[in-house]
């Protein structure tokens, strides 16, 4: 994938396999793992791209809770509100989670460290309530567990950080 001068791919790039409506999907994913979500522009790129209506392909990110719309965290929280977890009050955790990283649902840190969504079902009713982060499943989880999750992400990022540097 050849990238510019300020490291981002370039979207005609990232696309450049794709010709038909057929295609959406696979090239929304492209998409996605290039630039981390799917920008209006980057859609409106496709549309051009496939002659397939912006429209049509927007019903499409939208529909599959796979595709983000906006930038997300290098950890992204999805916290289930599906019935198993609500009766075991993920609603709590949720605002929990929002005080302990300072944000709302939808929003990202201002360190680009998490992000958090809320989702109807992530299928881990077992481990009621239960999150993902990024593809990881982790359930049974109240506060505490919430806040030692958070603390070791953190941790880790540091020390990736400095042994970068």
């Amino acid at each position: 994938m050849s990238e510019s001068s300020d490291s981002k791919p370039d979207i005609h790039e990232v696309i450049k396999n794709y010709s038909t409506r057929k295609d959406v999907i696979s090239a929304l994913q492209d998409i996605q793992a290039a630039f981390g979500f799917v920008s209006e522009e980057n859609a409106e790129v496709l549309s051009k791209k496939i002659n397939t209506p912006l429209v049509e392909i927007s019903g499409v990110a939208t529909f599959y809770n796979m595709f983000k719309l906006k930038p997300v965290g290098k950890y992204h929280i999805s916290l289930c509100r599906g019935t198993a977890c609500h009766v075991q009050g993920s609603e709590d955790l949720l605002k929990f989670l929002e005080k302990k990283l300072k944000i709302k649902t939808g929003e990202l840190t201002p360190d680009g460290m998490f992000s958090i969504e809320a989702v109807n079902c992530i299928g881990a009713c077992a481990k009621a309530p239960a999150m993902m982060i990024n593809e990881k499943v982790y359930g049974q989880l109240d506060e505490k567990k919430i806040s030692q999750i958070i603390d070791i992400l953190k941790t880790e990022a540091l020390k990736s950080r400095e042994e970068k540097q």
